[in-house]
């Protein structure tokens, strides 16, 4: 089963996403803040994370995806950034961080879960 990590410091919008892929068979983890996000990644190395940018606290979502991306336990974990931030600079700043792919909010379910199913290497 594959496992997904979501971070947001907003519990609706981990909800959503949780509602959103869970038609699907994954173990599914929320993360609150990017130091609880490094935390589980490293204790059980998600196939995918998703990763809000703006959290409060002293680390955002791209320092977060960063230091997850350049540790060697956690570096081949899949991120994809979903975030109020959607200015190309931004879209920019998170693939250079490591993410895979940039989705804005408001996002399309349906969009999310099929880029979710392509990374994890489970569309048709």
């Amino acid at each position: 089963m594959k496992k997904i990590l979501i971070v947001d410091d907003q519990v609706e919008v981990r909800e959503l996403v949780e509602v959103t892929l869970r038609v699907e068979d994954y173990e599914i983890r929320q993360a609150e803040s990017g130091e609880k996000a490094i935390e589980i990644a490293r204790a059980e190395k998600p196939d995918l994370i998703i990763m809000d940018i703006m959290m409060p606290g002293g680390m955002d979502g791209l320092e977060t995806t960063r230091i997850i991306k350049n540790d060697p336990k956690t570096k081949d974990c899949i991120v994809i950034m979903l975030t109020a931030k959607g200015q190309q600079a931004d879209r920019e700043k998170g693939i250079e961080a490591g993410a895979v792919d940039y989705f804005a909010k408001p996002f399309s379910p349906l969009d999310l879960m099929k880029k979710v199913e392509e990374v994890l290497g489970l569309g048709s």
